[in-house]
């Protein structure tokens, strides 16, 4: 063989033993777990992280997480005790403690989250199913929360995982009875918004109907009370005169005669024409002489 041909072969078997080398070797890292398969069945169960070796070609590994995993499927809905309906979207926190079991169920962490979305969803319509709104809203929401959490980790051992906790992230009517239910409020809000407007509008005119009647009475009174008053104004005053006049006849003549001056010399557009000597002038004729 020359010399060539050596170095050729010698790096040929150096190829096949680093190929059989790492064939034969894997590397388990501090999240992970595996499971050691020969022809498909499981072997051996690996926790420990580190270098491991394994049968080159006839065995091969997988692995799972070992960390704390989070599942938060899409919201589903549920219907009541009381026939209500609700939009529940719910997470869950699982672990994954029985790889074997694991491995020989659901094989992949895709469909493990699969299968557990369904235990779920079972869980929160089984145990949803028996309560009601008014219940879910009272303080009884954590021993229902308990409950649901209860089933499916009972559930849940049946894949090899361990389910931390179960929460309900929100939990919503749907939307098509949101909206029947707001359409239903604003109804019943316009409808006494009307019967309100309607009390106010009446109690309105009962108050302006006493008041009118009220006005009505004072304005009577009043001027009842003012024809009193006048009438007896002018009893006074005209039994005043008639002791004034009583009294001095010529003072009532004198008063006569200026009222007459007063009226008939009050325009300035005035003309009389009477005889100086006439009794329309008697009283002015006298003070004309006296000045």
């Amino acid at each position: 063989m020359t010399r060539y041909g050596w170095l050729q072969g010698l790096i040929v078997v150096c190829g096949a033993l680093l190929i059989l080398f790492f064939s034969s070797v894997y590397v388990v890292y501090q999240p992970e777990q595996a499971i050691v398969l020969q022809f498909g069945e499981p072997v051996r169960l690996v926790n420990e992280p580190g270098l491991k070796f394994k049968v080159p070609f006839i065995q091969n590994v997988v692995f799972y997480d070992s960390r704390l995993l989070n599942l938060d499927p899409p919201a589903q809905e549920v219907v009541l005790n009381d026939k209500k309906r609700l939009d529940v979207d719910s997470f869950t926190r699982y672990k994954i403690v029985d790889p074997l079991k694991f491995y020989q169920t659901v094989r992949t962490e895709e469909q493990a989250q699969s299968k557990l979305a369904e235990i779920v969803n079972s869980s929160l319509r089984k145990v949803l199913g028996r309560v009601t709104l008014t219940e879910l809203l009272s303080e009884k929401r954590n021993q229902i929360m308990q409950d649901i959490s209860a089933t499916v980790k009972k559930d849940a051992e049946a894949i090899g995982v361990s389910v931390a906790d179960v929460r309900i992230r929100r939990a919503d009517l749907p939307i098509e009875v949101m909206q029947a239910i707001n359409h239903r409020m604003r109804t019943e809000r316009e409808r006494d918004a009307k019967e309100f407007r309607a009390k106010g509008q009446q109690e309105a005119q009962n108050i302006r109907a006493r008041a009118d009647k009220e006005a009505t009475i004072i304005v009577a009174e009043a001027e009842k009370n003012a024809q009193i008053t006048r009438g007896q104004g002018d009893k006074d005053a005209v039994t005043l005169w008639n002791n004034i006049v009583g009294q001095d006849v010529n003072f009532y003549e004198f008063y006569r005669s200026l009222e007459a001056y007063r009226k008939s010399l009050a325009d300035d557009d005035t003309s009389l024409v009477l005889s100086p000597d006439s009794e329309f002038f008697k009283y002015f004729n006298q003070m004309m002489k006296e000045h």
